[in-house]
């Protein structure tokens, strides 16, 4: 039922659903995504470890007891992995490498797969560190950007693993951007306080690309959370390990979501921290409002806005709603916000709540496609 209700796509791979399983070093294989997450609508396997470089530091952890996946014919082990993943999701392989040429060569491979590939910014042991690996290439914007360029011209959808927090996200969001990647997975780690959803909503404002939510997501609240700060996609790692059936929960609820509301990661209000897409809700600018700080953001004037979003409405539904506040329900609120006048609006003119939002996600899509200044370029 997932697959008709979620239009969710990276290049040439689709997903069934938003709900992922994260990557575990040494522990997510094609046995582990087969038991664990078989109702997922992406797996990522790995970290796999594709050169001298990385193995050398992958040996030395795992004989202090780190669980690490290690193999003199990576690329092989890799080609076997994903055609061992059996539940007909799509799959994403995460890797490490010290030098270029091995990520070039897997992500060729990958492609013949129909798989992602995805590049390790984000462990952070000090062996890795140290050796470039992992979180060192965010500290390295000139290598990130070229590898990100190289990896990409080989034709293969390419996710980008990161840790939040850790340089400014907002320039290292437009940095993965700009130099072509597909996805960008978040760990949305705060030290101490679990997941850091405003730095989901800074790689939303910060960029188109599909963007996977990662960090302490172990029920459909934490999920729904990330989804209303701009993540496409969620992911989860241990929390399936310490409940079998979260991805399958997951899976159920995000499905039963949007099912009923249209649009599973529809933003939070712009007067409550939403990101830009939240300007598909927003009233007429014609009082002092957060709006006028969000608009200018885009390069719109006060009246380009308005004329932006009118325009949009002519010849659908949302040109209807002439007792609403401003005379349109292009300018009506969230369904999820209690208004009995907009749903008397839509009562009257047959538009359930789900056709109406799924207007104003395609509304926002519209606001940001004729935005004089592109998101990755904002202020």
């Amino acid at each position: 039922m997932s697959d008709c209700l979620f239009d969710l796509h990276a290049g040439y791979v689709r997903f069934r659903n938003p709900i992922a399983l994260a990557p575990m070093a040494g522990i997510v294989d094609s046995a582990f995504a087969n038991q664990y997450a078989v109702d997922a609508g992406l797996v990522v396997l790995g970290a796999f470890n594709l050169d001298k470089g990385s193995m050398e530091v992958a040996s030395d952890l795992a004989s202090r007891g780190r669980k690490e996946f290690i193999s003199d014919e990576p690329l092989e082990l890799i080609k076997r992995e994903i055609r061992a993943v059996n539940s007909g999701t799509a799959v994403a392989v995460n890797v490490r490498s010290t030098t270029l040429e091995p990520l070039i060569e897997a992500a060729k491979l990958v492609k013949e797969e129909g798989a992602i590939l995805e590049l390790n910014a984000h462990c952070k042991q000090p062996e890795m560190l140290k050796t470039g690996l992992g979180e060192a290439l965010l500290r390295d914007f000139p290598r990130l950007s070229a590898w990100i360029t190289a990896i990409k011209k080989t034709g293969v959808v390419l996710s980008v693993k990161v840790r939040a927090n850790v340089v400014n996200d907002v320039e290292l969001a437009r940095l993965i951007d700009k130099a072509g990647a597909d996805i960008i997975h978040v760990d949305a780690m705060l030290e101490g306080f679990g997941a850091d959803l405003d730095a989901i909503s800074n790689y939303r404002d910060a960029t188109r690309l599909f963007i996977i939510g990662n960090n302490s997501v172990t029920d459909f609240d934490a999920a729904k959370d990330m989804f209303s700060r701009g993540a496409d996609m969620v992911s989860v790692a241990r929390g399936a390990m310490e409940n079998p059936n979260l991805i399958k929960e997951l899976v159920e609820c995000a499905t039963m979501y949007q099912g009923s509301i249209g649009w599973y990661n529809a933003p939070k209000h712009v007067c409550s921290e939403g990101d830009f897409r939240a300007l598909a809700f927003c009233c007429l600018p014609v009082k002092h409002c957060p709006v006028h700080g969000k608009y200018k953001k885009l390069g719109y004037t006060a009246e380009e806005f308005t004329r932006t979003k009118m325009e949009f409405a002519r010849g659908t539904m949302l040109e209807y709603g002439e007792d609403t506040c401003f005379g349109s329900l292009v300018w009506c609120c969230k369904i999820t916000k209690p208004c009995w006048i907009r749903d008397g609006v839509l009562h009257s003119i047959g538009l359930s709540d789900s056709e109406y939002m799924k207007l104003k996600e395609k509304l926002a899509k519209h606001v940001l496609d004729h935005a004089r200044i592109p998101v990755n370029e904002s202020q």
